[in-house]
């Protein structure tokens, strides 16, 4: 009941030539099957860059335990920051180029 017959298909395509006329019809048909590739390329281009991405992913190398004893690190006794040079007292850029 709800399949397609020939004469279903026939009707189809005589509404399509009425439509669009005969001379359009071909370029449609082109650029149809020009934009499905495209598609086509895209997707796959997708998802062999989520295949990409998670290979990368996964580490290259593990870490190995370490061999023989573990020394705790040295305290080191405090020094304080480099001083900083005293800042330059601000001056108006206006009011020095008027001082010339």
């Amino acid at each position: 009941m709800g399949a397609l017959k020939p004469w279903h298909i026939a009707i189809f395509v005589v509404v399509l030539v009425l439509l669009f006329g005969a001379k359009r019809l071909p370029d449609a048909a082109r650029s149809l099957g020009r934009s499905l590739r495209i598609i086509k390329a895209e997707t796959k281009g997708l998802i062999d860059e989520n295949n990409n991405v998670a290979e990368k992913a996964e580490p290259e190398y593990h870490r190995q335990p370490l061999q023989g004893d573990v020394q705790p690190p040295q305290a080191q006794a405090y020094q304080p920051p480099p001083a900083q040079p005293q800042a330059q007292p601000y001056v108006d850029p206006v009011q020095r180029t008027n001082d010339r």
